[in-house]
């Protein structure tokens, strides 16, 4: 899916700002024919949770209303005309002027409508109908339960299955954008490289809307200058002395398509994409031939008032913290994050891992990890009482589908600590992979993010992965405050991935302690900045010696909102920053160390 830009024939325009905003009590029915019966407002993009200071709107589980209404210049009004929705989470149902016009199910990925039939002359009113609600055929899981109160009321309520707060609204743009009524509807760019010659062959797959006499595909480098050009729905570009986007080093080429009928332009759009080859070989993670050290983080599109929503200041701020810490990656924990997200990414060079919603796929999440110490096989009915297929298959193809040309996503995560070590877990997940590799135009790797039950020995689904990412926490939820334990844990589990899967790189994708900013103590006790460092200390000393250990993302980047509970005292507190983005001790530990690590050859 194409990111709306302006270009030669194609105006955008923006629909964010306040809408109106009414929860649905489902007491009285709403009719979007008529105008919503509110005063209510809220801003958009941003969840809706954290701009009220009412505790019944917060927590608000069911259904919700927006309405804007706009006008479009009668200039405009010949050519097609898309609505498009960043993401509307968790499921949406779209109405102009009173009439449905889409409905969509997942609240992390984008889609559109044409709405040229649903406009009337003058002023126009868009309707949108949200659902928080999650169940067990959500991505991501929820566990909902229902009730009547005393007055007979329909009472809905969602348990996260997770630990991050349900935000729920608008989260992203809304945008309503032009093309001519023939137009190009995508472009799919794959760079195959030849890193000896220093030579690139481009394939541009360029779907188009309507019959023109001609695609003409040409490419510029940064400073402007043609690169390269062909003509052709369907072609391969060469590019000689190629500039490779590298990780923190990006070079973006621009990929100018143009569809031109009777010798005239029609549409026009430009894709801007990087350069680079990723592999994994022999136990290692290469990135133009060279052997990659991921240094870096999980994180969560979370801010206050904003909650889930896009806030562009704070995603130039969170990359820029990165970088002074000599970070280079992160991964999209637990769902796809934003267009303009990805984008900059690719414009800064930092490495992304890429993963679907699918998290909260076990049927035992608690806070009771005694489940952990336990050496004998663990009873889990996940797979029989989990009916997310259809859901996962469509976040699959909905995320490759929108980042596809994204130089700075190198491997794509099917899915966040499900139960890959009960029976049913390959069943379940090798149709998901098979369908993720058929899908990628670029063949990257794939992951699955393994939580702590899924050991050597008890996973069934190594076998499907090309990186062993691994979520572990010795030392914080078992030997909490032993160290000393935790080490030989930590090092015993990795030797025995490193020798069951020799050929496979091994990576943290979370590893942290809860750590609550200014708590100081003198034994280094849980909880405390001291304890924070030295548990990172710990695990670092043991990264170095395994030799197929081929990256370290922590949990987490910032301190971030979750659901209530007695373990959360404002959320989960594994930042390594403050919600405030201000830094904790282990940061400077943290940042002389990944400066000194070189982002290639770490380990030969």
């Amino acid at each position: 899916m194409l990111y709306p830009i302006d270009t030669e024939s194609r105006v955008v325009l923006n629909l964010n700002g306040v809408w109106n905003f009414m929860i649905d009590k489902e007491v009285d029915p709403i009719d979007p024919a008529e105008p919503l019966p509110t005063k209510e407002v809220m801003a958009v993009p941003a969840s809706f949770n954290d701009q009220t200071v009412t505790k019944e709107i917060r927590e608000h589980s069911g259904f919700t209303w927006y309405e804007k209404e706009f006008k479009v210049a009668k200039s405009l009004l010949d050519e097609r005309l898309v609505l498009r929705f960043g993401s509307a989470t968790h499921e949406a149902w779209v109405y102009i002027n009173g009439k449905e016009a889409t409905y969509h199910k997942g609240g992390f990925t984008p889609f559109e409508v044409e709405i040229n039939d649903f406009l009337e002359n003058g002023t126009n009113r868009l309707t949108v109908r949200l659902s928080n609600l999650l169940d067990h055929t959500t991505l991501p899981v929820g566990n909902y339960s229902e009730y009547r109160d005393e007055a007979g009321n329909l009472v809905r309520k969602v348990d996260e299955n997770f630990d991050f707060f349900n935000y729920a609204g608008l989260h992203r743009p809304v945008h309503l954008y032009t093309t001519p009524k023939e137009y190009i509807e995508d472009i799919t760019i794959a760079p195959e490289i030849d890193l000896n010659a220093n030579h690139a062959d481009v394939k541009i797959d360029v779907k188009t809307a309507g019959g023109f006499d001609e695609v003409r595909v040409t490419i510029f480098d940064e400073a402007g200058n043609e690169a390269a050009n062909a003509s052709g729905t369907a072609v391969s570009v060469p590019i000689e002395d190629v500039n490779l986007w590298q990780p923190l080093g990006a070079y973006l080429y621009e990929a100018k398509v143009e569809a031109i009928k009777n010798g005239e332009t029609v549409d026009v759009y430009e894709e801007h994409f990087g350069v680079r080859k990723v592999e994994v070989k022999a136990g290692k993670f290469l990135i133009n031939g060279e052997p990659f050290y991921f240094k870096g983080f999980g994180k969560h599109e979370d801010t206050y008032v904003n909650g889930r929503g896009l806030n562009e200041a704070y995603n130039v701020l969170d990359i820029n913290l990165m970088k002074k810490m000599g970070a280079n990656s992160f991964r999209t924990s637990h769902y796809p994050y934003s267009d303009e997200m990805m984008r900059l990414c690719d414009r800064e060079g930092i490495v992304v891992i890429d993963e679907t919603p699918a998290v909260g796929l076990f049927g035992a999440f608690s806070f009771d990890v005694s489940i952990l110490e336990s050496d004998g096989e663990i009873e889990d009915s996940t797979w029989e009482d989990m009916k997310t297929a259809e859901a996962h298959e469509q976040v699959v193809r909905e995320l490759i589908d929108r980042d596809k040309n994204h130089a700075c996503v190198v491997m794509w995560s099917i899915a966040n600590e499900a139960a890959t070590y009960a029976d049913g877990a390959h069943e379940y997940f090798e149709p998901l992979f098979n369908l993720a590799r058929e899908l990628d135009p670029q063949n990257r790797p794939l992951t699955n993010v393994y939580i702590m039950m899924a050991t050597p020995q008890a996973d069934k689904c190594t076998d499907l992965v090309d990186v062993i990412a691994l979520n572990r926490y010795y030392g914080w939820y078992v030997q909490t405050g032993d160290l000393k334990t935790a080490e030989e844990k930590t090092r015993k589990e990795l030797q025995e991935w490193q020798e069951k899967y020799p050929d496979k790189p091994i990576m943290y994708t979370e590893y942290g302690a809860d750590t609550v900013a200014g708590f100081h103590s003198a034994y280094g006790e849980p909880f405390s900045e001291e304890y924070q460092e030295d548990y990172y200390k710990m695990n670092s000393k043991v990264f170095d010696e395994i030799d197929n250990f081929v990256g370290e993302q922590l949990w987490n980047f910032a301190d971030f909102q979750t659901k209530f509970g007695i373990q959360r005292v404002q959320g989960n507190k594994k930042g390594v920053f403050t919600r405030e983005r201000e830094p904790k001790m282990a940061a400077r530990y943290l940042s002389e160390r990944w400066n000194s690590i070189p982002d290639f050859g770490y380990k030969k």
